[in-house]
């Protein structure tokens, strides 16, 4: 395919995108397709509920709660109290990897645990058959914690799981049992569900294990989840720098590691939408700092080890991920030497969660491609705007079905990793401290942002731009590559990964080149190109009867 130097008006873009629409619903949607301006950024409407009969990308709140933020633990029975089509979820269907130290420990990602509602539990109850099922996973498997997951039947039948859940976590004794009222209706996407899930995980799990760990540099590694073996990777790169994980959330976690998250000296976040709140409240109770990194791409794994490096102040440290550094980065320009001649100059859009839509922008623009559009699933105006826009952001009822936990400072553990001057201080060296600057700053001016697209929009929009690839999920991969547009899922990597830290980055190159230089997508017709040779034909056909 030839470079693309010219993009479209974007102004004419979002007419055309909402032209269809009802009124109504065209002056809604307009409000959620916003033309990019990095220097002022534009109010964007995100975290408001979908229109009704649009097809939309979006999961719900149970999915966000056990599939994202509990699911990759290997160590908790995460059992689904609901029918067994919400049980397809307590599946691993992101491919969210883990390595047990051992083969005597417990590993339970790749169970499916439900308690299967029929009719009968619909009208009578189901907290009876919840009980039962809570004993039978604790006779089976002894495990050191069992989450217990509210699906819609169960939060219209009143079915209380917060009450089972204490009546056998005290019968049981050595094993931590809780729910999460975490009903696939309670919010407007998955993105409620992350936040009843940081609830949950910061009330019945950190703060019950005071150990201190080895390591001279410990940190909590947020918002990875090991999707193709992600957090291996950003593992691999912190042992050689002398860094160490003091717990995930939650790609390879324990339920030790959770337990033991205070201990740590800095949160480092990834996701900042499905884990910003874990960042806050630990800092508010335990007085430990969040920084916002991003090892997705070479460039931006280097930067963000150079910002830990710099938050912990040690010349041994600094100068060890320097060497760190020195030693990935050849092997990284080796392949991209030989592959951004091929890839320079296309184009790419991605659709996809709290931070892939942003943070992949790096690796692509490493690869010399250009990201015309993108926006996320489930995100919130500071995921777009930068966290400044708090304070003006209205609770909406929606935001009021999820508890706010009050949390104030232990009075025994709450001690400040650093002063408000050395915060300042490393703020005032470019670190996102406490802080993120959110998508729109980073993109290029006249881009277009487009929260929660609709199947529609995104037809539109490839239509338009004809990109060189399309990032989004599984529910879209098919549709759009009949397009003769590769997909790339950026939910489960489609077999593929990892794609952080230097190693995860030249699999990502590769992978792409092999994407958008493969000469089949040429040979399939899109359906506005079906349509233009059928107009040709019925002309034809006319001259030919006239």
């Amino acid at each position: 395919m030839e470079s693309k130097t010219q993009f479209p008006d974007p102004s004419q873009v979002r007419e055309e995108l909402i032209e269809k629409y009802p009124a109504k619903v065209a002056k809604k949607r307009n409000k959620s397709i916003i033309i990019n301006d990095p220097e002022t950024v534009p109010e964007v409407q995100a975290n408001v509920r979908t229109v009704p009969g649009i097809i939309t990308q979006r999961g719900c709140s149970y999915a966000g709660c056990k599939g994202v933020v509990l699911g990759p633990t290997r160590d908790v029975v995460n059992i689904t109290h609901g029918p067994i089509g919400c049980g397809f979820y307590s599946w691993l269907t992101r491919r969210n990897q883990t390595k047990p130290e051992t083969d005597a420990d417990a590993n339970f990602i790749t169970y499916c645990f439900s308690t299967d509602m029929q009719e009968e539990n619909i009208v009578f109850g189901g907290e009876k058959k919840l009980k039962v099922a809570i004993q039978e996973a604790y006779d089976l498997f002894h495990p050191k914690a069992i989450a217990i997951f509210s699906t819609c039947p169960v939060g219209l039948i009143g079915d209380d799981v917060h009450a089972a859940s204490r009546e056998m976590k005290e019968k049981f004794g050595d094993c931590n049992v809780f729910g999460f009222s975490c009903e696939g209706y309670r919010g407007v996407s998955q993105s409620a569900g992350h936040h009843i899930a940081n609830n949950g995980i910061f009330k019945h799990m950190v703060g019950r294990n005071n150990e201190i760990k080895e390591g001279k540099f410990k940190l909590n590694l947020l918002g990875e989840y090991n999707i193709g073996g992600d957090a291996f990777e950003i593992e691999r790169i912190f042992n050689k720098c002398g860094l160490t994980i003091n717990s995930s959330f939650s790609g390879n976690s324990t339920v030790g590691q959770l337990e033991n998250a205070h201990m740590a000296d800095l949160n480092a976040i990834m996701c900042h939408r499905s884990i910003n709140y874990m960042g806050d409240m630990l800092e508010t109770k335990y007085g430990i700092p969040w920084m916002k990194i991003n090892f997705i791409g070479a460039e931006s794994s280097a930067k963000s080890l150079r910002k830990i490096a710099e938050y912990f102040g040690d010349a041994e440290l600094k100068a060890r991920v320097e060497e760190v550094i020195k030693e990935e980065m050849p092997k990284v320009k080796e392949v991209i030497d030989e592959i951004l001649p091929r890839t320079s100059g296309k184009t790419a859009m991605l659709f996809v969660g709290g931070s892939r839509a942003h943070h992949y922008q790096d690796l692509f623009s490493e690869l010399g491609m250009t990201t015309v559009a993108a926006g996320y699933e489930f995100a919130h105006r500071d995921d777009y705007e930068g966290r400044e826009v708090l304070p003006n952001i209205k609770v909406d009822a929606d935001s009021k079905n999820i508890e706010e936990l009050k949390i104030e400072a232990d009075p025994e553990l709450y001690k400040p990793r650093k002063t408000e001057a050395e915060l300042e201080e490393l703020k005032a060296k470019g670190l996102e401290i406490n802080s993120y600057e959110g998508m729109m700053k980073q993109m290029m001016k006249k881009s277009l942002v487009v929260d929660d697209i609709s199947h529609y929009e995104s037809e539109k929009l490839i239509e338009i731009y004809k990109p060189d690839i399309f990032c989004a999920g599984v529910k879209e991969k098919y549709v759009v590559q009949k397009m003769g547009v590769p997909l790339k899922q950026l939910h489960s990597y489609d077999y593929g990964g990892p794609y952080t830290g230097f190693e995860g980055a030249v699999n990502f190159y590769r992978d792409i080149d092999r994407m958008v230089n493969n000469p089949v997508w040429k040979l399939i017709k899109a359906p506005w190109q079906k349509t233009a040779d059928s107009e040709k034909e019925s002309l034809s056909a006319s001259y030919v009867t006239q």
